[in-house]
């Protein structure tokens, strides 16, 4: 058995904990464990971060003695759909196509399908895209059809479709969609989905380890397996097809964590204030609009998750209580697995490959992000940057409880404030609950927290406790408080 590792741990772009060796050791025992379990011949992982790939490691034999690096070439299958979403929505912000076209614009034989009901939608790109066009989930038939040509598609969408659901009305994970995507942007662009891909893409990007078929591969290429009787049997590779937009591509760990970075980059304004979202072929605008949860999955059809999960184009997205959303996309081939993840809090990520069916390598990726991402993040979620005016308020709000006077309070806050409590209320409340504390108006805050930019509340210290301070602002451009609370926090005595 032979492994390989590489890392150069750094502090993350976003300036939280520096990544841990030890946790990267432990990140690369999940892997080796799962090749000496038997699970897959070989297993290649990767550690990203918003500056780019920090550390990565494989095990195994790739299939020449060798263990997988962060430059051998495996099938990523249905991370691919990324790709696909991405390609099309450069064609629409060229102003080519639209979200909202029906499919059979562009895929005439889809004229001939039955839809469920006489009222059904002719689905759309966006249902496309976001998984819901009604379409059966299609897993074990899509990953066989990759080379089937554009006439068989067009054969198989004569003799008409099975649906689950009216278009655009729920959520089943559908490889056809996919497939009808991409000729969607072979129509628009007039040449092959695999070209625009590759030229819109890919290549901008500097992807150039990611490729369509195995003779463009710059690196060695793995060959997929399958157990069978206590061994593994290699399996063909499949060439490009009408069904390539769903998971046609070979990718490195290297190119893969780049193109995940890519994605992520686009939320870098929030993240990293000051800074501005990697330039690249697709908008960081559109990028953003790529990680939304824009369709929701019941949890039935995620068997094991662990989070309310969504799909947008081409990507899940995960919400998680303490670490917000994570992005991700699995992808499984006859021999090959695959996997991407990543946090848009603090574009900390994974990327990991294996060469078996049904290796689902996603499950050591996601236990190894939830380890980066324990190890990396704060305890308590981060305050967001508030905004100026949301400062200038609390400057106002401070002065307001230092020396209340009905005038000023009207200056700073919308009229809701005294309708909603009166002013003379207002006033006795707050009396009361400096009195109740021992609160000291005139000292600067001990504590700050805040849900969004133009939400903020603050604790001023007292003798016998301390004075919680809130507001939130309306949305009006001038910044005046809607929402002013202020609430006595007692110490709480011992017998």
């Amino acid at each position: 058995m032979t492994s390989s590792s590489a890392a150069a741990a750094g502090a993350p772009a976003d300036g939280s904990a520096p990544l841990d060796p030890a946790v990267l050791r432990q990140v690369d025992d999940l892997f080796r464990e799962r090749v000496e379990r038997g699970t897959t011949p070989s297993s290649v992982w990767g550690v990203f971060d918003a500056d780019g790939l920090v550390a990565s490691g494989g095990h195994g034999d790739r299939g020449d003695g060798r263990a997988p690096d962060a430059h051998t070439v495996y099938r990523i299958a249905s991370c691919t759909k990324s790709v696909t979403a991405a390609t099309l929505l450069s064609l629409v912000a060229d102003g080519r196509v639209s979200l909202d076209a029906p499919v059979n614009e562009f895929v005439p034989a889809f004229a001939e399908v039955t839809l469920p009901t006489p009222d059904s939608p002719v689905p759309t790109l966006r249902m496309l895209l976001t998984m819901s066009a009604g379409f059966p989930t299609d897993d074990p038939w899509g990953d066989r059809q990759e080379a089937i040509s554009d006439a068989d598609l067009d054969d198989v969408l004569r003799a008409g479709l099975l649906f689950d659901s009216v278009p655009g009305t729920g959520f089943a994970y559908s490889n056809l969609g996919y497939a009808l995507l991409g000729r969607a942007v072979s129509v628009v662009a007039g040449r092959p989905f695999t070209d625009v891909a590759t030229d819109v893409v890919l290549r901008p990007l500097g992807l150039d380890d990611t490729v369509f078929t195995e003779q463009d591969a710059r690196g060695y290429v793995v060959t997929g397996v399958r157990p069978y009787r206590g061994t593994f049997e290699p399996l063909p590779l499949t060439g490009p097809g009408a069904f390539s937009p769903i998971g046609g591509l070979y990718s490195t760990v290297a190119d893969l964590s780049r193109w995940a970075r890519h994605l992520s980059s686009a939320f870098a304004p929030m993240r990293r204030p000051g800074t501005d979202a990697e330039d690249g072929p697709v908008s960081a605008a559109d990028r953003r609009h790529m990680q939304q949860a824009m369709r929701h999955i019941p949890g039935a059809a995620v068997p094991g998750a662990r989070r309310p999960v969504g799909y947008g184009f081409g990507l899940f997205v995960e919400q998680d209580d303490h670490h917000g959303a994570i992005v991700s996309h699995s992808g499984g081939y006859p021999g090959f697995s695959a996997h991407m993840r990543w946090s848009v809090r603090n574009g900390l990520g994974v990327v990991a490959f294996e060469n078996a069916t049904q290796a689902k390598v996603s499950v050591a990726a996601e236990t190894a992000h939830d380890l980066l991402l324990a190890a990396t993040s704060p305890t308590t979620p981060p305050t967001p940057e508030v905004l100026p005016e949301t400062r200038a308020a609390q400057a106002a709000v401070s002065r307001l409880l230092a020396d209340w006077d009905d005038d000023l309070a009207d200056t700073i806050c919308t009229p809701n404030v005294a309708m909603d409590v009166p002013y003379d209320r207002r006033r006795q409340t707050l009396e009361a609950a400096v009195a109740q504390v021992g609160a000291d108006r005139s000292a600067p805050p001990v504590q700050e927290l805040s849900n969004t930019p133009t939400h903020l509340r603050w604790w001023l210290p007292g003798t016998a406790g301390r004075l919680r301070v809130e507001i939130r602002l309306a949305p009006l451009a001038a910044g005046r408080v809607q929402t002013l609370t202020v609430t006595a926090e007692p110490v709480e005595r011992t017998a």
